[in-house]
């Protein structure tokens, strides 16, 4: 069975760091393009960041360029992302999602306040 499972998400001050973690099962991460998409309270699932199979390749909202980054680990089948500087408008929902089989994981919070 195909499975996602984000975790690492938590409360931090502005300015601080997190890593969430996108665990996949029943499927080869290496195979496929994987998404870390993000929901605000009242407001739309946003694209936040992209890692294609293969070479790698990455790609990020404008607003994460240089704070977040897109990363995996093929032998842990993990996915995860790296963000640094974090800001209140990175608060949200933190989502994972396979591209080649559009599954998603449950999702992991982040608060970022003071």
């Amino acid at each position: 069975q195909e499975r996602i499972v984000e975790s690492g998400g938590g409360l931090v001050q502005p300015g601080g760091s997190l890593r969430l973690s996108c665990a996949v099962s029943g499927f080869t991460l290496s195979l496929s393009a994987m998404e870390w998409y993000r929901q605000a309270p009242g407001r739309e699932r946003e694209w936040v960041a992209l890692i294609t199979n293969g070479a790698g390749l990455t790609n990020y909202v404008d607003s994460v360029k240089g704070r977040f980054t897109i990363s995996r680990d093929n032998a842990k089948n993990t996915l995860y992302l790296q963000m640094n500087n974090l800001k209140p408008e990175d608060t949200g929902m933190y989502y994972c999602h396979g591209r080649r089989n559009d599954l998603w994981g449950q999702g992991t919070q982040v608060t970022v306040s003071s």
